[in-house]
């Protein structure tokens, strides 16, 4: 499936930070920035950028924020070679926390958005523009939106921004390769030329892979992974899947495999992620996996049937 035209976005520090409000040691970050410069990977998500007013640094860590100067530590005196960037919430972060870029070491900002909420991301978008970052849109929860209505947001934001790629984003897992195919193909008629479309996909059907191999089939220009798809709940395509099946001579998938053994191997033992069948319930019902976060963080977590008794069975009052 060699394809010289994909840029592949690591998302590991990002995505995987959802799981633990992103307490990972400067030490752990700097190993997973080094493996991903050297493997050739375009773009590293370093994390969040949000307001400190919004969310106390003493019970999320540094990635929620990942300020400037963090990120410089990061780097050191490294050659950096991946486009280095953060995402940023609607309604979570202020100006004052997004500097211009040639004052900063970021080369990107990707803005996550509902549909219904596509007004403010714009501005949003306008803002970081300015203020000189390449700039991405992703529009999540893709599965619970109507063709109809992300037809007009796509037009909105094409009309109305200069971003790269605006993204289609699964955050519930709910999507099959088929659907993918439906959505990229929306999403390429209703943007405009010089604006690409990218796939994020999480694996809760374990469809992660196989619906970025088939976003990328249909002509997608940026796909998302994560090393040992570490991510949110069931977690996201894994890095080391997508680049094996890339086949590019450009990505060198050595340092991937050693940042797996040198901080991953122990990680495991420390947070969860991946397929599990509480993921599974959610997903097959369209739904956000926070109700099977919840299950597996409490005493009840391996209740299987409980569970998907409880979500699919409508509370009735007793007359």
């Amino acid at each position: 499936m060699y394809n010289k035209e994909i840029k592949v976005v690591d998302c590991t520090i990002r995505d995987g930070g959802l799981i633990n409000k992103w307490q990972f040691s400067h030490d752990m970050v700097k190993k997973v920035f080094q493996a991903i410069n050297a493997s050739g990977v375009d773009y590293m998500e370093m994390g969040y950028r949000a307001s400190t007013k919004m969310f106390p640094p003493e019970e999320y860590g540094t990635w929620r924020f990942t300020r400037d100067h963090v990120v410089r530590e990061i780097i050191g005196d490294t050659e950096v070679k991946a486009k280095l960037g953060v995402m940023v919430d609607i309604g979570r972060v202020e100006e004052e926390d997004i500097h211009p870029a040639d004052e900063s070491p970021l080369d990107f900002f990707r803005i996550a958005t509902y549909l219904k909420d596509v007004d403010k991301a714009i501005e949003l978008a306008k803002l970081i523009v300015d203020k000189g970052y390449e700039t991405f849109i992703n529009i999540m929860a893709i599965s619970a939106v109507s063709d109809s209505d992300l037809a007009e947001g796509l037009q909105q934001i094409s009309d109305e921004t200069d971003v790269t790629c605006v993204n289609i984003v699964d955050s519930f897992g709910a999507l099959m390769p088929h659907r993918v195919a439906q959505l990229v193909n929306i999403y390429k008629d209703n943007l405009k030329k010089g604006k690409s479309v990218g796939m994020h996909a999480h694996n809760n059907l374990q469809m992660g892979f196989a619906n970025s191999l088939e976003a990328i089939k249909e002509g997608v220009s940026f796909c998302d992974a994560t090393i040992t798809g570490i991510g949110r709940a069931a977690g996201n395509c894994p890095m080391e899947l997508l680049l094996t099946d890339l086949k590019n001579p450009k990505y060198n998938i050595e340092p991937i495999y050693q940042v797996m053994e040198d901080v991953f191997v122990d990680l495991r033992k420390e947070i969860e992620w991946g397929y599990l069948i509480p993921y599974l319930i959610t997903a097959a019902l369209n739904e956000h996996p926070r109700a099977a976060m919840a299950l597996r963080n409490s005493e009840d977590k391996d209740k299987y049937a409980e569970f998907y008794k409880t979500m699919t069975t409508p509370e009735c009052e007793v007359n």
